[in-house]
């Protein structure tokens, strides 16, 4: 199947995409700062540069995309039609990554949260984030939230 778009409005599109900062982060940031958490963001000497890093509480929290990160079950984790063996493979280095990034963080004494991206939305940000907030206070080691 051809692309819907030409290539230079795909390349544009494509390079529009943010890796830090995203509209999901930025909510769950607020959201956490709001009830009294204070953070580092995506510390470079941690695998994966955690989006969230909570020293006080040796916490660090992934919030991961649903499509890039592919969130198992979820609607938003869909598959592109054109170039499937290049997106098959990309996912699946996206998704061996996150594992490595979530068991080097892990061996390191962190405890690991990972948020996705659909969990984020208006309607259930506030609810995820009191899940999240009740968990770094916890003591858990890891949690899922999506």
């Amino acid at each position: 199947m051809a692309d819907v778009v030409d290539t230079a409005t795909r390349s544009r599109m494509m390079a529009g995409i943010r890796g830090k900062d995203t509209t999901p982060e930025l909510a769950l940031r607020r959201a956490l700062h709001g009830a009294g958490f204070r953070f580092r963001l995506h510390a470079r000497e941690l695998p994966g540069r955690p989006d969230l890093v909570l020293p006080r509480w040796d916490a660090v929290v992934q919030v991961h995309g649903c499509f890039w990160h592919r969130h198992p079950g979820c609607r938003y984790a869909t598959n592109p039609a054109t170039r499937p063996e290049f997106w098959s493979a990309k996912f699946a280095g996206n998704v061996e990554r996150d594992a490595r990034n979530h068991a080097a963080l892990l061996t390191l004494g962190w405890r690991a949260a990972t948020v996705w991206g659909c969990a984020l939305s208006k309607d259930r940000l506030a609810d995820s984030a009191a899940r999240l907030g009740d968990w770094i206070r916890g003591q858990g080691k890891t949690i899922e939230i999506g």
